[in-house]
């Protein structure tokens, strides 16, 4: 279901609870009520975990269901060139750079395994990874021999870049980071990092898993060689979809791993020897076999409904919630342990933080209890709390967390 700007902003004002006054001259807070009513999220608890799983609008519930509906009324499956030609548009790349996955991972994996990379090369890798970019290559190390340089971030950006610069060596083939990294929410500078590398022929390889839908996203203008990421964390879509872009002008240094129908351009079981005549000359090489339409038409939906807010003013609500909920939490310093940067460039959707007198599983146990939906964070052994907010949240619903947490801590 194609909803127009115009068709949105009708919706969102016909929501707000202020009558009577024009949409241009609503307050800002009547504005985000609105987008807040376009989710079906229950009122009995306060949901601060979009980090894991973005829950999504009503619109993208419908376009999946009316998907489905026409699907099998219909018999045609297929179709997804209107899903990669938003997606595209919604990152800033063309529509031939775009492979459709089903989340972060698969996408990751297609990049980790094409790389041309031989026994005793160097990837630069952190030590605050998802599990998700983290074993890919791992099992490329054991199996394939190649050497992984693990670095535990710094605070802020330029030392995050001063050292990658400085872990770099004439063996480097590639750097494989998060934009955000899913335990403190750290805002890796994939800009420069990725200008830096391509002056040295090493391949940015970034998990993108947290940037879209947050940052106003232009991959062309970041620079970077691949990027893969989800749609069901911050572009609200739906589970089992996600979409990993190549850089065009190298596209053709990937291996294809995994192929499948579309990856061709052609192949003959009755040649001798039997062959592949060759690859789709775009992205979509690395697509393999049925995609369901319904769930990539809810993802279309789904940046659609970004693109109709405006990603700039997205990511101007995200950086404001996370600021004010980064202020709340620090003014509890003597009994917090803040873990999140300091530094705004470094932060932009999620803060992590933990109870200097309280066990963190005993204090995500007891807010809970209070209503709220929280992140356990025992990863890269920070046994800590994640907090993180997005649009449909409200500064109420923050001020309502730092009570419980003043209480609990």
């Amino acid at each position: 279901m194609k909803q127009t700007r115009r068709s949105f902003l009708g919706t969102v004002a016909s929501s707000t609870l202020i009558s009577n006054i024009t949409f241009g001259q609503k307050k800002e807070s009547g504005y985000w009520q609105g987008i807040r009513k376009q989710f079906p999220l229950t009122d009995k608890r306060v949901y601060l975990n979009n980090g894991t799983f973005g829950p999504s609008p009503q619109v993208v519930l419908d376009t999946i269901q009316q998907s489905f509906k026409a699907t099998n009324t219909s018999g045609e499956y297929g179709h997804t060139t209107h899903a990669r030609e938003v997606l595209a548009k919604f990152v800033g790349a063309k529509t031939e750079e775009i492979s459709l996955t089903h989340n972060t991972t698969e996408g990751i994996n297609i990049v980790c395994w094409g790389l041309p990379l031989k026994k005793g090369d160097e990837v630069i890798i952190s030590l605050h990874e998802h599990v998700g970019n983290a074993l890919p290559w791992l099992n490329r190390a054991k199996l394939d021999g190649i050497k992984l340089i693990p670095f535990e971030p710094k605070a802020t950006q330029a030392e995050n870049l001063d050292l990658i610069k400085k872990l770099t060596t004439r063996r480097t083939k590639a750097i494989a980071i998060p934009h955000i990294t899913c335990t403190t929410g750290l805002v890796f500078p994939i800009k420069e990092i990725a200008e830096f590398a391509r002056k040295k022929d090493i391949f940015t390889a970034i998990d993108g898993a947290h940037g879209s839908g947050t940052f106003d996203l232009d991959l062309h203008d970041l620079g970077c060689d691949f990027y893969a990421t989800s749609c069901h964390k911050w572009m609200l879509g739906p589970n089992g979809t996600g979409f990993l872009y190549l850089r065009e002008e190298i596209l053709d240094k990937l291996q294809a791993i995994q192929v499948g129908a579309y990856s061709d351009t052609g192949w003959d079981m009755y040649s001798n020897p039997p062959l592949i005549k060759g690859y789709n000359p775009t992205a979509h090489r690395f697509d393999y076999g049925s995609q369901s339409k319904p769930m990539y038409e809810g993802a279309a939906a789904s940046a659609e409904f970004q693109i109709n807010i405006g990603k700039q003013k997205i990511e101007n609500r995200v950086r404001e919630l996370n600021n004010y909920l980064f202020k709340g939490l620090s003014a509890m310093k003597s009994r917090l342990d803040i873990l999140s940067p300091t530094e705004e460039a470094s932060r932009i959707c999620m803060v992590t933080f933990k109870p200097k007198n309280k066990d963190y599983q005993e204090f995500a146990q007891a807010v809970s209890k209070e209503g709220f939906r929280i992140r356990q964070l025992p990863e890269s052994n920070l046994d800590a709390i994640r907090i993180s907010t997005h649009i449909y949240n409200s500064k109420e619903e923050i001020d309502s967390f730092l009570k419980v947490v003043e209480r609990h801590v």
